[in-house]
C-alpha cells in the first residue's frame, strides 16, 4: 500500500500521536500501514516478547504449585491460583481488542504489559494464598491483552498474503514456552525459590516495553467514541459465571446443585443481555454485525472446538507422562519436544504455501483431520506403551496445531474491515480460550469420574479394599503413585491409564466437529500490500 503524493505520514503519525483533528467516521478510517520485511522483523521482537510473557505463565506456575502450597498453605485454594488468572484473562480479552481499536495498539499493548508486570511483582510478594489469588487475577487482566493485541499488531503491519512467511516466529514463541515453562519453573522453584517464577517476568516485560517504544511506530486515527461499559460488565459477568461453574464442577457443589444451576442461569441471562446491548451500542465490544461474516463466524467456531482439544491435550498429556511413566515435571516438559517439532514443521510449511498460493482453507481441514487421528491414537495409550510411540502421537498432534493456529487468525483478520481488526482478533482468541476452559473442565470431570470407576473396579478384582490403597490418589497428586507398593501400584497405573484414554477419546468428537466446520470455511482472496515509506522528519 503506497501513500499518495503530499500525504507522507508525519512524525506524529509515526509515533502514535493523533493525525486528525476532527472526528473520523469508521468508513473513513485508513487501512493498515504495512511495513517492509526489515521493519517487520524489528517489530516482531517486541511483540513476541509480550506474547512470551503470556505463553510462559501457565507452564512456569503449574510446576511450582506444590511448593507454593507447602509454604503458604491453603491446599483447598490451590486450583484458584490458576482459575483466577484464567478467569480474568478470558473475560477481559474482548475488551482489550476493542480498546486497542479506539486508542491505538502500541499504547494499549504497553498498558497490558505494565498491568501484567504489576500483577507478577505483587504475586511474588504474596504472604498468603488469598493475596496470591487476588494478584494472579490482576496478572490475568494484563495477560488478556498481551496475546490478542499482539496478534492485532501483526494484522496491522503484515499483509495477510505475506503473513505465512512469519508463522515460524509465532510457533517459536509457543514452542519455547512449552519446553522452557516447566524447565524454568522447576529450576527456579528448586533454586532461588518459587517467588522468582513471577519475578522472572519483570526483565522480559521491561525488554518488551523498551523494544515496542523504540520500534513500534503505528499511526492512530482519533475519532469520536463511547466506551461500552455495560457491554463490558455483562460479558465479564457471563464468562465469570460459566468458568466458576465449570471449575467448581462436582468437586464443591455438584453439576445440579441449586447454586451451580444458578451460575448456569446467570451465564445464559448475562450472555443474552450482552447480545441485546451490543446490538444497540455505538461502539460494541464485539460488533454483532461481524457474525454475519461467514469467515468470522466459522473461524471462531473452529477456534472454540480446536481450543477444547488443544488445551485438554496440553494439560492431560503431561499427567500421563508424570503419573504413568513416572517423569518429573521437568522431564515431562522435555518429553513434549516432539509436539513442538510438529508445530514448527507444519506452521512454517503451511505459512510458506499460503504466501505462495494465497489459499488457506485446506490447512485447517488437514490440521483438524490430523488432530482427530492424534486424539484417537492417544486414547489407545497403555501403561507399557514405549515412549517412541507417545512421541509419534505428540508429533501428529503438534503438526495438526501448526496447520491451524495462525491460519484461522489470518483468515478472520483478512475478512474484516481494518476498523474491526482488534475486536475480530481478540474475539478469535476469546473463543479459543473459552474452548480451552470448557475442554479442561470436561476432560477433568471425565478423568475424575473414570479414575474412581476403574480404581473401584480393579481393586475389587484384586481383592483389595479401597481404603487399603495407601495414599489417596487424585488427579492432581500424581507423585504419590510412584511410592505405592505392589500390587496396588500396578492397579492404580492401569486405572489411571484407562481413565486418561477415556479423556482423549472424549476429545475425538470435538475434533470431528472441527473437521466439518473447517469444510464450511469460506476462502476469501488474501489482501496484499506494499511497504509504507519511512516517515520523514518535519522541518
Amino acid at each position: 500500500m503506497t501513500t499518495p503524493a503530499g500525504d507522507t505520514p508525519s512524525v506524529a503519525a509515526a509515533t502514535g500521536a493523533a493525525t486528525t483533528t476532527g472526528p473520523v467516521q469508521p468508513e473513513e478510517a485508513p487501512g493498515p500501514a504495512y511495513l517492509s520485511h526489515r521493519q517487520i522483523i524489528i517489530v516482531l521482537f517486541g511483540v513476541m516478547a509480550g506474547m512470551l510473557l503470556f505463553a510462559l505463565d501457565q507452564g512456569i506456575v503449574g510446576t511450582a504449585l506444590p511448593r507454593i502450597v507447602s509454604e503458604l498453605g491453603g491446599l483447598d485454594k490451590l486450583s484458584w491460583v490458576v482459575t483466577a488468572y484464567l478467569l480474568a484473562s478470558t473475560a477481559t480479552t474482548p475488551l482489550w481488542g476493542k480498546i486497542s481499536d479506539l486508542y491505538g495498539r502500541r499504547l494499549i499493548f504497553q498498558v497490558a504489559i505494565v498491568i501484567f508486570l504489576a500483577g507478577s511483582a505483587l504475586s511474588g510478594l504474596s504472604q498468603n494464598m488469598g493475596q496470591l489469588i487476588g494478584f494472579r487475577a490482576v496478572q490475568g487482566v494484563g495477560g488478556g491483552g498481551l496475546f490478542a493485541i499482539a496478534l492485532s499488531i501483526i494484522g496491522d503491519v503484515i499483509p495477510p498474503r505475506e503473513r505465512g512467511r512469519y508463522q515460524g516466529y509465532f510457533g517459536a514463541v509457543f514452542g519455547v514456552s512449552s519446553v522452557a515453562g516447566p524447565l524454568l519453573g522447576g529450576w527456579l522453584t528448586d533454586g532461588p525459590g518459587w517467588r522468582w517464577i513471577f519475578y522472572i517476568n519483570l526483565p522480559v516485560g521491561l525488554a518488551a516495553l523498551v523494544v515496542t517504544s523504540m520500534v513500534l511506530r503505528m499511526p492512530v486515527i482519533r475519532r469520536q467514541h463511547k466506551i461500552d461499559y455495560l457491554g463490558a460488565a455483562t460479558i465479564v459477568g457471563a464468562v465469570t459465571c460459566l468458568l466458576l461453574y465449570l471449575d467448581w464442577r462436582g468437586n464443591d457443589y455438584g453439576w445440579t446443585d441449586p447454586f451451580a444451576l444458578a451460575l448456569v442461569a446467570g451465564t445464559v441471562l448475562l450472555a443474552g443481555l450482552f447480545v441485546a446491548i451490543e446490538r444497540r451500542a455505538d461502539e460494541p465490544i464485539i460488533p454483532m454485525r461481524l457474525f454475519r461474516n461467514p469467515v468470522f463466524s466459522v473461524g471462531n467456531l473452529f477456534a472454540f472446538l480446536a481450543g477444547v482439544a488443544m488445551f485438554g491435550t496440553i494439560i492431560f498429556l503431561p499427567v500421563y507422562l508424570q503419573a504413568v511413566k513416572g517423569f518429573s515435571p521437568t522431564e515431562s516438559g522435555l518429553a513434549l519436544l516432539p509436539a513442538i517439532v510438529g508445530i514448527f514443521s507444519t506452521s512454517i510449511t503451511s505459512g510458506q504455501l499460503i504466501t505462495r498460493t494465497g489459499r488457506y482453507k485446506i490447512f485447517p481441514v488437514i490440521g483438524a483431520v490430523v488432530m482427530t487421528v492424534a486424539m484417537f491414537l492417544l486414547s489407545r495409550l497403555g501403561v507399557d506403551t514405549p515412549f517412541w510411540q507417545v512421541a509419534l502421537y505428540e508429533y501428529l498432534f503438534g503438526a495438526g496445531l501448526g496447520f491451524t493456529m495462525q491460519t484461522i487468525v489470518t483468515a478472520v483478520q483478512n475478512s474484516v474491515e481494518y476498523r474491526d481488526m482488534g475486536a475480530a482478533t481478540s474475539s478469535t482468541t476469546f473463543f479459543r480460550q473459552m474452548g480451552g476452559s470448557v475442554g479442561a473442565a470436561v476432560f477433568g470431570a471425565v478423568l475424575s469420574s473414570r479414575l474412581t470407576h476403574y480404581l473401584i473396579e480393579q481393586l475389587a478384582k484384586a481383592g483389595v479394599q479401597p481404603g487399603a490403597a495407601g495414599p489417596k490418589v487424585e488427579a492432581n497428586d500424581v507423585q504419590a503413585i510412584q511410592h505405592l507398593g505392589e500390587p496396588i501400584k500396578s492397579v492404580v497405573l492401569w486405572a489411571f491409564t484407562h481413565a486418561l484414554d477415556d479423556v482423549f477419546l472424549v476429545g475425538v468428537p470435538f475434533m470431528v466437529a472441527a473437521v466439518v466446520v473447517a469444510l464450511l470455511l469460506k476462502e476469501v482472496p488474501l489482501r496484499t500490500g506494499e511497504p509504507q515509506p519511512q516517515p520523514q522528519p518535519q522541518p
